[in-house]
């Protein structure tokens, strides 16, 4: 009886260590998916593209709300999708291009505060006094389109 209970208890042990650990991948997974769908929504404002800002934020907001309250904090996780839902919900590139400001700022957070796979550069344009993420050091300025596509600097790395 004791040699059932102690394989019992063994199998057990194993099938919770492998689900923590497969939970801790997610947990990964998912901030980087956020990431993936700042950049889309970053890349179309680059485009000056309103209709695909709107798409990739509706996108976003469904991602956010799909992600465990454990990976990312409710304050931040609220900052995040009311930015994102005003940019999903105007199709006035004006508008988006603001409140993109702010959800640069909070994503910055969300970077700082977990493990990425992936460099993150952090970029700031000196004339909209703004900040912005992007997946590689090229600048593209999504805060005014074509008329100022190299306009910034990489201030930071994030590894």
């Amino acid at each position: 009886m004791k040699k059932i209970f102690l394989i019992l208890a063994f199998i057990a042990t194993a099938f919770v260590q492998k689900s923590f650990a497969q939970e801790k991948s997610v947990q990964v997974q998912q901030p980087s998916q956020l990431l993936s769908l700042y950049y889309n929504i970053k890349d179309a404002l680059v485009k000056s593209d309103a209709g695909t800002a709107a798409q990739n934020a509706e996108q976003f907001v469904k991602t956010i709300n799909g992600i465990s309250d454990r990976t990312i904090s409710e304050e931040n996780r609220n900052a995040l999708l009311k930015d994102a839902g005003v940019i999903s919900d105007s199709k006035d590139i004006k508008k988006q291009r603001q409140i993109f400001a702010n959800l640069s700022t909070n994503m910055y957070a969300l970077a700082k505060a977990i493990k990425l796979s992936d460099a993150v550069y952090y970029n700031y344009c000196p004339m909209k006094k703004s900040y912005w993420l992007s997946n590689n050091k090229v600048i593209k300025n999504p805060y005014f389109g074509t008329a100022m596509l190299t306009c910034g600097k990489v201030t930071e790395t994030i590894e």
